[in-house]
Order: C-alpha cells, then sequence, then structure tokens
C-alpha cells in the first residue's frame, strides 16, 4: 500500500418510495451441520480448545428471510454458529448482487464448530475447517436465491414485545439484561394466515454447558421448532445483544433443560406475536459503515501471530473509518485493528441495527452504573452512546454478531483488567479475555450512530 490510506466506506440507499408494489416476504432454512467421520475432526467452537463433537443432538441451521419491495431485495440470514467472519459474509454478497443489502448474523451456539480458529485441538492449533466454511458459504448464497424465489406477496406485518427477566441471568457484575423478546409476524392479507415469524432475543445459547459433546443448536432449536408446531409457518431466529454474559438460568446441563428453557422462550415470543401491532416496513433503506477496530488483546495479538486467528489486520490510524496499511513484521509493534461493519437497516417505522460482536445490554439502554466502581481500569472514560438515546422513540430491534464476531462490546467504564479488581473480587470478572480493547464499544456505537445520522438525513432530502 506504500504507506497510503484507503477510506472503506459505503452508504447503500435503497428507495422504495415510488415502487408502488406491495411487500413481499420469502422464508427459507437449509442445514449446515458438518459432517461427523470425515479425516478432519469438528472442534466445538466456545468455552475452552480441545472439545471434539461426538454426534449430532439437532441439526444446525441457516435460515433465511428476504424482503422485497418493487425491486429492492434485502436479505437477513440467521446461521447456528459462534459468529461467521466478515470475510465470509464478504464472499457471500459477492455471489448475490441483485441484492441491495445481504446480512449474515450467528446466533452464538457453543456447540456448533470453530469457524474463528479459537478453538482447535490446542489453545496453539487453528481449529477451522476452511472447506467447511466455503460449504456454509455457497449453502447461504444458495438458500438466499431459493427464498427469493419463493415470495410471498400482499402481506401485512405486525410487531411486538414481549418481556421476561427470568428467562436470563447476567453472570458479570453489574447486572443489566436486555429481557425484551421482539418479533415481526407476516401475515397474509387475505385470508390473515401467518406465512412467517422473525424472531430475536437476546440469550447465549450456552444452556448445555462446556462437557456436551453433541452439536446442536442449542435452546432456539426447541424455541423455533416449539414456534413452528404452534403457528404452522416458518420461523427465522436471530441473537440480539448477549454480552455482559446473558445467558440462560442455572440449571442442569441436560437436553431435556435446554428443550424446556427453548420451550419457555418461545412461550415469551407467543405473548410477542399476541401483543403485535400493525407496522410499515416500507420504505427500506440501509445505511453502513466499515470500521476499523483498535486490537489492544494481547492474547488476540499472539493468537493472529502464531495464525490461530486468520484475518487481515492493519495499522491503526487516526480515523477509525480509514483503513491504515497491512500489519506485517516491520510495523508489528504498532497497534493492529481489524476491518469489520456496522449498520441501521430501516424498514419503514421499524430501525434494525446490525451490531458485529456481543454487545453489553447497558449499550442498548444506557443502564451505566454511576458512579463507575473505583477499581475499574477507566472509571471516568467518556460513555458511550446507547441503542435508545441513538434511536430515541422508533420502533427497533438488534442483531448481535450481524456480519461478523469481533468478541464482547463492553463499556470502557466496566474494563477491569488490572489490579485492584472492581467490586472487591480478587480475580478479574470474564470479558476482557475476549473482547478486541476497552475502546471498541465507543468506535461501534459511534458508527452507528453515525449510519442512523446519515439515513435519516438522506431521508429528509428525499421526502
Amino acid at each position: 500500500m506504500n504507506g497510503r490510506l484507503i477510506r472503506m466506506v459505503f452508504v447503500l440507499s435503497v428507495s422504495g418510495f415510488t415502487s408502488g408494489v406491495a411487500l413481499e416476504v420469502g422464508f427459507g432454512e437449509v442445514d449446515i451441520t458438518p459432517k461427523l467421520g470425515e479425516e478432519e475432526k469438528v472442534w466445538l467452537a466456545g468455552y475452552s480448545p480441545g472439545r471434539q463433537a461426538t454426534g449430532v443432538h439437532d441439526p444446525l441451521m441457516a435460515r433465511c428471510v428476504v424482503l422485497k419491495d418493487g425491486e429492492d431485495k434485502l436479505a437477513f440470514v440467521s446461521v447456528d454458529l459462534v459468529g461467521l467472519q466478515y470475510s465470509a459474509v464478504q464472499e457471500i454478497r459477492k455471489q448475490l448482487p441483485e441484492f441491495s443489502y445481504v446480512l449474515v448474523s450467528s446466533t452464538h451456539t457453543h456447540e456448533g464448530p470453530d469457524v474463528i480458529g479459537m478453538w482447535g485441538a490446542t489453545p496453539f492449533q487453528y481449529g477451522v475447517n476452511d472447506d467447511y466454511v466455503q460449504e456454509v458459504v455457497k449453502k447461504t448464497e444458495q438458500l438466499v436465491k431459493e427464498t427469493a424465489g419463493r415470495m410471498t406477496g400482499e402481506v401485512m406485518v405486525s410487531f411486538g414485545t414481549a418481556e421476561d427477566a427470568t428467562l436470563l441471568k447476567d453472570s458479570r457484575q453489574p447486572e443489566a439484561l436486555d429481557a425484551v423478546m421482539r418479533v415481526l409476524v407476516f401475515s397474509r392479507k387475505a385470508g390473515g394466515e401467518k406465512v412467517g415469524l422473525l424472531v430475536q432475543w437476546n440469550s447465549h445459547p450456552e444452556a448445555m454447558g462446556s462437557k456436551n459433546q453433541l452439536m446442536t443448536a442449542d435452546f432456539p432449536w426447541a424455541t423455533v421448532r416449539e414456534l413452528k408446531r404452534r403457528y404452522k409457518c416458518p420461523v427465522a431466529y436471530f441473537t440480539g445483544a448477549v454480552g455482559g454474559l446473558m445467558a440462560p438460568p442455572a440449571g442442569p446441563k441436560t437436553f431435556d433443560y435446554t428443550e424446556q428453557h427453548g420451550v419457555a422462550v418461545a412461550g415469551l415470543a407467543s405473548k410477542a406475536v399476541e401483543a403485535a401491532t400493525p407496522i410499515e416496513l416500507t420504505p427500506m433503506k440501509v445505511t453502513a459503515h466499515q470500521l476499523y477496530l483498535p486490537v489492544s488483546n494481547k492474547l488476540y495479538r499472539l493468537a493472529k501471530t502464531m495464525r490461530v486467528l486468520r484475518r487481515a489486520g492493519y495499522v491503526l490510524t487516526d480515523d477509525p473509518y480509514l483503513r491504515g496499511e497491512a500489519m506485517s513484521p516491520k510495523n508489528a509493534a504498532q497497534t493492529m485493528t481489524i476491518e469489520t461493519e456496522v449498520a441501521c437497516v430501516q424498514l419503514g417505522e421499524l430501525s434494525l441495527a446490525a451490531i458485529p460482536g456481543e454487545l453489553y445490554p447497558e449499550l442498548v439502554y444506557g443502564k451505566f452504573q454511576e458512579p463507575a466502581d473505583v477499581g475499574a481500569d477507566f472509571p471516568d472514560a467518556e460513555l458511550e452512546p446507547t441503542m435508545v438515546g441513538i434511536l430515541g422513540n422508533r420502533k427497533w430491534m438488534l442483531f448481535g454478531l450481524a456480519n461478523d464476531e469481533v468478541g464482547y462490546l463492553l463499556p470502557k467504564r466496566q474494563w477491569d483488567s488490572k489490579q485492584p479488581f472492581a467490586y472487591g473480587r480478587k480475580n478479574s470478572q470474564y470479558g476482557e479475555a475476549n473482547s478486541c480493547g476497552p475502546d471498541a464499544a465507543a468506535v461501534v456505537m459511534k458508527g452507528f450512530a453515525r449510519c442512523v445520522k446519515e439515513g435519516r438525513t438522506k431521508r429528509k432530502g428525499q421526502d
């Protein structure tokens, strides 16, 4: 690159203002479970390295929702994986040029194959089967195309929410939850029968715990199954804000408990469905930005050096929207960044936040501890923008791990990796070890705020 900086910014505007065509929707799904018994082992992602898959409890799925307004088509895909990386999402998009925007979010199951690299046979070995990732890319591309080929027109849409904090636990102090279930209900205008549900919930799919060696989507498997049974229509499940750590309440690490919890989550979704009221999802607009997150995490840097993590790195610039020089042995001492993406998808009255990592609920509702614990590393750090602060009173949904998995996005005031530790603890809490660094959340949330502001400016100019 000869020292040049490249600004990687793209703003997509999908008008929909003059189409005069009723909204169409399509739902589809495909099995993406890796094959066992092959020469290469399947290493399960999450918890710790060396957890080899020994069987399959339920299939891992990719589920797709396509929205079409005139000539504009958007695709939302949810994959039962720990976190499909940005490079794979970009490959999928290259094969779908007819779509205005393609979003791929991961449910973050801890019982699917490693698609990042950190969970191989040992901490020093790459855990990804690259051929499998390419298979996911190909299957996802085909799924989107097939879903777009069987659209349902003349649909009406409702949006509903329901809340139940008893279905969550936060294993990190201070406690902050996003216990709101959000659903979109698509129904035929003629007859009213449901043609599909889009469900967004905020919990780690890790009810089975670290000892399980069977591949499974975890509790969302039972949630989707139960909702399909109740409403006789397709269901697409998306994960929201799960940092902090949002997870199912403590219980036995059994499939019976996991199923019961999944059914309980389906019950909350049903309450949201019954409470849903009509909403307009057109016109459709997308504003997205590529970001460069600073990586100060020494373990991440070491893992990249050892090729356990293999995503590209770039030298930090003074602008998070500018790509610096590619990392090399000559500039290895400089701060590294990774390329990712943040977006706001405006669907009529609904704002959809596409956040690339595991967002802490504090960054959703602004429920920051005040004052911060004196043991935290940056108790006086500037507070990051929050989802509700940015979006105001608009209806919204949040897709976490959207188009990438960059780790935990936690408020800088909560960062606590040095002694003395917060809350009088003898050891640090979990979170920082799987975060790019204390400034990552600010870059992402400011990037999202920029997307929203630019999207609103364009709408005003077009109205």
